[in-house]
């Protein structure tokens, strides 16, 4: 049955205010989970007194994020969104409390759990996207997605640049520096629930189930198997969970590995240099995700989507010829621009593969089963990206940068084959038709 008019006008209403919401959650949220992960891995070597056991913090967040999909999505579809959200964002904050004690204590394994809870921020950080599109239509959608991610842009930049006030706030509570911004983690994640579960009404997901004419209650419960069988059931739905999965795999190794090259020996690039290049990455992640939401709503999320592996074949290939930079030491920050435009390539083909592929996810199932299937695409995302970082260090040990860059672009071609042969196929349909 559709709606009345009078409540399809409303339901337009609630999607502004939606996207008006989360976009708050995440800027407050946000914050928390960039000044975390900057910290999180200094911490850990002060802690455990080894650079090696160092990545094992990021190890330790990624996998927390993978392992929290499911269990939010179930969540979600129990109780709606601002159920999920809010308990993402509150597990997190407890994540860094524990960080907290670890860091007093100087406890290695209570800081590798706190990793992990903190994941649960992260997950809570990407499902927020999927909440913008359960009230829009095929013309808004992508818009408001990307708008939702364009809103990380703000705790992306503001989060690492904390550690200043963090370390002052630290000692004030008798806590080592470095802990400092995990004390912001604690606040931001602390009101990213409190927005969500204050001003996220009426809940989006229970709204869409009702306009959708789905039985009042809660949705079925999800289970991976069966997610993952509806995902692989629709052609659309697996371009989409394979591309942003691929998409996650290639930054993360690529981006993981790009500190490490540029301050090694051969090359030496100051702190500050390394830091240029990441920023740059991190704005080609979010600062373009409106237009790409846009182009998204205008060209269709396939081609979007497909144009953001072909912007990840160019980021590798730049990134590769660049990646000599300025030999020795102290070399300059020019020498590194080709290698900075590659990292910002990298961020740009995963914003259009992330905003393209969740939109288009969203549109391709079902609303009573969207939670269960976001969840699982999170899911397989964050094992992917977990994996992309785990072998990126031992490729550039074996093949070096540009190697690394290569087998990374060789990660892209079999979802790029993918999407053409659909976009073919469509094509004959609507010719035969």
């Amino acid at each position: 049955m559709s709606p009345p008019t009078a409540e399809a006008a409303g339901v337009a209403a609630v999607q502004r205010r939606t996207v008006r919401v989360l976009a708050a959650s995440q800027v407050l949220g946000g914050v928390g989970v960039a000044s975390g992960i900057a910290a999180n891995g200094l911490l850990a070597e002060e802690v455990s007194g080894s650079a090696g056991l160092s990545g094992l913090a990021t190890t330790g967040t990624v996998l927390g994020a993978a392992l929290a999909a499911v269990p939010l999505a179930r969540l979600t579809a129990a109780s709606g969104r601002r159920a999920g959200l809010a308990a993402g964002w509150l597990v997190g904050g407890a994540g860094a409390v524990v960080l907290l004690v670890a860091a007093a204590v100087d406890g290695f394994a209570l800081l590798l759990l706190g990793c992990v809870l903190f994941g649960a921020a992260s997950a809570a950080n990407l499902q927020a996207r999927y909440a913008a599109t359960d009230l829009a239509d095929d013309r808004t959608r992508g818009r408001a997605l990307g708008l939702v991610v364009w809103a990380t842009t703000v705790g992306a930049v503001l989060g690492p640049n904390l550690a200043g006030p963090g370390e002052a706030v630290a000692g004030r509570l008798g806590l080592p520096g470095l802990a400092g911004p995990v004390v912001f983690s604690v606040a931001s994640f602390a009101a990213g629930a409190a927005v969500v579960g204050a001003l996220l009404r009426p809940d989006p997901l229970v709204l869409a189930r009702r306009v959708a004419g789905a039985p009042a209650g809660p949705g079925p419960r999800p289970r991976l198997g069966a997610s993952l069988a509806v995902v692989r059931a629709s052609p659309a739905a697996t371009l989409a969970l394979a591309g942003v999965a691929v998409a996650h795999l290639v930054m993360v190794a690529v981006m993981a590995m790009t500190p490490v090259h540029m301050a090694s020996d051969g090359h030496g690039a100051s702190i500050e240099v390394v830091g240029l290049v990441i920023s740059g990455h991190i704005a080609g992640m979010y600062a373009f995700s409106p237009l790409v939401g846009w182009l998204v709503d205008r060209s269709g999320a396939p081609r979007v989507l497909l144009l953001g592996m072909l912007v990840l074949l160019a980021a590798t290939a730049v990134a590769a010829a660049g990646s000599g930079g300025g030999a020795g030491r102290g070399a300059h920050a020019g020498a590194w621009a080709p290698l900075g435009l590659g990292l910002l390539l990298l961020g740009l083909g995963w914003s259009c593969a992330l905003v393209a592929g969740s939109a288009l996810l969203a549109a391709s199932v079902p609303v009573p089963e969207r939670p269960g299937v976001q969840g699982a695409a999170d899911l397989v995302m964050n094992l992917a990206g977990a994996v992309g970082g785990a072998g990126a260090g031992a490729l550039l040990g074996l093949v070096g940068y540009p190697g690394l860059n290569a087998v990374a672009a060789l990660a892209v071609l079999p979802v790029l084959a993918l999407g053409l042969t659909g976009v073919s196929r469509r094509r004959s349909n609507t010719r035969s038709g």
